[in-house]
Order: C-alpha cells, then sequence, then structure tokens
C-alpha cells in the first residue's frame, strides 16, 4: 500500500517537472528577441494549463521556471524531460512556441535558429514542425 502512494507521488513530482521544465522553454523562447511581453505570458499560461498544470500551482511553476531559465545557458536542461513526452505534447509545445514567436509578427534569425535547434533535440519531423509553423503564421497574420 505504501508503493502506491509513493507512485503517485512520484508520478505528481515528475508531472510538476515537466510543467516547470517546459514553462522555463517556453519563457527562453519568449526572451530570444530580448521583448518579453505580457501577450507571451498568457500564451505560456493557458498552455501550460492545457497541457495538464494545476491551475493552484501555476503561480509557483511560473516563478520556479523564470528563475531556472535566468539560471541556465542552455536549452538541453529543457529539453531532457520534454523529449520522452508523447508526439501530442511536442505538437503543443512547438505550436506554442511558434505563437510566441509570432505574437509580434516578426520571426528573427534567433529565434529562426532556435526552432530548428529544438526540431533536433526533441526528435520532430521538420515538415510536421514546417506545416505547424506556417499554421500558426497565417493565425497571426489575419
Amino acid at each position: 500500500m505504501f508503493n502506491f502512494f509513493s507512485k503517485n507521488k512520484d508520478d505528481e513530482s515528475n508531472k510538476y517537472n515537466l510543467h516547470v521544465k517546459t514553462a522555463a522553454l517556453l519563457i527562453y523562447a519568449a526572451k530570444i528577441d530580448e521583448n518579453y511581453s505580457d501577450i507571451e505570458k498568457k500564451i505560456i499560461k493557458k498552455t501550460l494549463i492545457d497541457l495538464g498544470a494545476d491551475e493552484k500551482n501555476l503561480v509557483e511553476i511560473f516563478k520556479n521556471a523564470e528563475k531556472i531559465e535566468a539560471n541556465s545557458n542552455q536549452i538541453l536542461e529543457f529539453t531532457k524531460e520534454i523529449k520522452n513526452s508523447d508526439e501530442n505534447f511536442k505538437i503543443k509545445l512547438i505550436e506554442t512556441l511558434w505563437s510566441i514567436i509570432y505574437s509580434d509578427n516578426n520571426l528573427d534569425m534567433y529565434e529562426s535558429n532556435f526552432m530548428r535547434r529544438l526540431t533536433g533535440l526533441l526528435y520532430l519531423d521538420n515538415k510536421i514542425v514546417g506545416n505547424i509553423k506556417e499554421k500558426i503564421k497565417k493565425k497571426f497574420n489575419k
């Protein structure tokens, strides 16, 4: 019986850590162009909820993610846990990243380079990422 409760606690802890790492990656992406806006913060928070983060913990997740992102010098720290997630999680993440990037209607070379690197790190197909990019680009260029 103890193992049952211990396992649930571990699952919750793993889920929480995944949400913090995901938020840190999204925050990192939002800061690449040196314009970390309230729109981007809203996109990140909505995505975390869509990915199953508990709204009660959202402020704490966000604070921890901002702290981790500020003290990190590479994205590998964020992608280790994310790359083992299911395909739907990764696709939602990529959609969010493109939404953050296009929220200011501009794609700079740093953001483009970041997405190319991330696609490889998460073992995603370039065609899928390209299709998501075009879908999001159209959404923001209406």
